[in-house]
């Protein structure tokens, strides 16, 4: 049977689209805005905010850990040290009582850099009523949403589509406001992240990614695990401008964030900020770290640890030795308290089982 003519193809004519960049859109343009200017121009008195910060995330976070050594602390627990300049860094660009957070189950120094109580933190990692979450949530899965904190959450990866809804919910509202969606580099790996990187371009939604790569995910070191470990590289496909941030200068996390947080506020859509970071302790407290050397950790410890290199900074600006000693010892007393705070706290009565669960009252 003769074959009928085949139709001469016409070319396809594009529609225009809302969120189509046009031949104005750089991918690099943030890059190349970061590299003239990479570190935050931050005064005395900011360097000092930022230094006690960090100090009692670190303070903080080592007393977690000997409370868990001594089983006050149950289930997983994720220790932040050494990553301590990308959530002060980040957090305090944001506008308080407007723009919101999402991050994965290392969550305690994200939320300690939001100014939240210490208390209430360590008396939810023990498991008490006084605790952020009434001691339901423990280390992974904190809340607040006094502070617009939105977890804490122990699915790797699940943050992000739902950072994207808040993000929607700030762009439906009108509010001016961000959300701050953070995971990790092995949560960067998965499926759910980069449907929401294409929703979020396509939508233009005011959200910033922030991949904290601390080199390792759960144990496996990214060239393993990662075809592509330039991560500010991942949005490429989605027209998401990335920034590559060294994530152990919380001057130049500041820095990065001015610039990321002021393009999505201008109605741009969305950012990928990369921050290099390292942890020096395992995945969780249960994760020995055999997959690395004792002196490739020494070696961040004494030439790249974000405290010791703004203490420096603070130095030379004039501060002296003693000063920062009395910040330390302030710093340990305030962590003393939360500890004692949370061991004299009662645990949470037998009815919360059922408290929180539902929306509504049955």
């Amino acid at each position: 049977m003769a074959r009928a003519p085949s139709k001469k193809a016409s070319p396809k004519t594009k529609a225009p689209s809302p969120s189509e960049p046009g031949e104005d859109f750089a991918l690099r343009s943030l890059q190349e805005a970061h590299e003239e200017q990479r570190r935050f121009d931050a005064s005395v008195d900011q360097m000092l905010h930022f230094y006690e910060q960090m100090l009692l995330i670190r303070r903080f976070e080592e007393r977690a850990g000997q409370l868990y050594g001594l089983g006050l602390i149950g289930g997983f627990c994720h220790l932040y040290i050494g990553q301590e300049a990308v959530a002060v860094g980040l957090q305090s660009a944001l506008t308080e009582g407007l723009d919101s957070v999402i991050t994965g189950y290392r969550d305690h120094g994200h939320m300690l850099a939001y100014g939240i109580d210490p208390k209430v933190i360590m008396a939810e990692l023990t498991g008490r009523q006084a605790g952020i979450s009434k001691g339901k949530g423990g280390s992974m899965h904190m809340f607040s949403t006094e502070h617009r904190f939105y977890g804490g959450h122990g699915i790797v990866g699940a943050q992000v589509p739902l950072g994207g809804g808040l993000a929607l919910g700030h762009q439906y509202r009108g509010d001016g406001g961000l959300c701050l969606a953070y995971f990790g580099d092995g949560a960067a790996n998965q499926g759910q992240v980069y449907e929401t990187f294409n929703m979020a371009s396509l939508w233009k939604l005011p959200i910033v990614f922030a991949i904290e790569n601390n080199q390792y995910a759960m144990g496996t070191a990214v060239g393993r695990s990662s075809a592509e470990t330039e991560f500010y590289r991942r949005g490429t496909a989605f027209r998401i401008p990335g920034m590559d941030v060294n994530g152990m200068d919380v001057l130049e996390v500041r820095q990065a964030a001015e610039i990321a947080f002021d393009y999505v506020r201008e109605g741009n859509g969305p950012v990928l900020l990369e921050l290099n970071t390292y942890r020096y302790r395992g995945h969780s407290m249960s994760d020995p770290a055999k997959y690395r050397t004792r002196e490739e950790v020494q070696d961040i410890r004494e030439h790249k640890d974000p405290i010791e290199g703004l203490k420096k900074q603070l130095i030379e600006a004039g501060k002296s030795e003693e000063e920062l000693k009395d910040i330390d010892k302030r710093i340990r007393s305030t962590v003393s308290e939360a500890a004692d705070f949370a061991e004299n706290s009662p645990e949470p009565d037998a009815s919360e089982l059922y408290t929180d669960v539902l929306v509504e009252n049955y």
